[in-house]
């Protein structure tokens, strides 16, 4: 198995263990779920970038790796529901687009036709990505004390920006979710009309 595929794979179990932190009872368990879903989100770019470099592009790699993409972002997203973080009907939203956009790639995948990822879902995924670390980390800077809080001297956290930058990152997240996944419907529905 080559690199990339061990970082996707590793995705998964990256997954697990910031579900099991961040509901865990543990002291800094926020800070430490934040650093898991950090480190799971650098897996996803790097083994896209290695695949795409070393030209180890894998059929494995093509299915597993935007699965494994929306399990992480996904799992993230209904914990926040859980920990009253999130509100629930954006959860909805951003689940059923993703849910909505695989099953159209699979349906596309039955008639031996493939679609590409578009520019405007990666931006989603990073928009996504942003939102779930702004949010990990508003509710985690607490936990680091006085001089967790400043680099060099110079305070950082707690400052208004960390409480303004997480809802104003969700919105983001949330408004793109829905285009891009409108703009994809809209651009493939030659797909599912021929089914109706």
């Amino acid at each position: 198995m080559n690199v990339p595929n061990r970082l996707t794979l590793s995705r998964f179990a990256l997954t697990v263990a910031f579900l099991a932190v961040i509901f865990s009872r543990a002291p800094y368990r926020e800070t430490g779920a934040l650093l898991l879903f950090g480190v799971a989100s650098l897996t996803d770019y790097f083994d896209g970038r290695i695949a795409r470099r070393d030209k180890l592009v894998t059929n494995f790699g093509i299915l597993m790796d935007p699965l494994a993409d929306k399990i992480l972002v996904c799992s993230a997203f209904i914990a926040f529901v859980g920990l009253q973080w999130m509100e629930a009907w954006m959860v909805v939203l951003i689940v059923a687009r993703e849910l909505a956009i695989t099953g159209l790639r699979l349906l596309a995948a039955s008639k031996q036709v493939v679609l590409a990822a578009e520019g405007f879902g990666k931006h989603k995924t990073i928009a996504q990505i942003v939102a779930i670390l702004a949010i990990l980390l508003r509710h985690s800077y607490h936990e680091w004390g006085p001089v967790g809080r400043q680099v060099f001297g110079v305070p950082l956290f707690g400052a208004p920006w960390i409480e303004q930058f997480g809802p104003l990152a969700v919105w983001v997240a949330v408004i793109l979710t829905f285009v891009s996944g409108s703009l994809y419907l809209w651009r493939n529905r030659t797909i599912y009309l021929q089914d109706l």
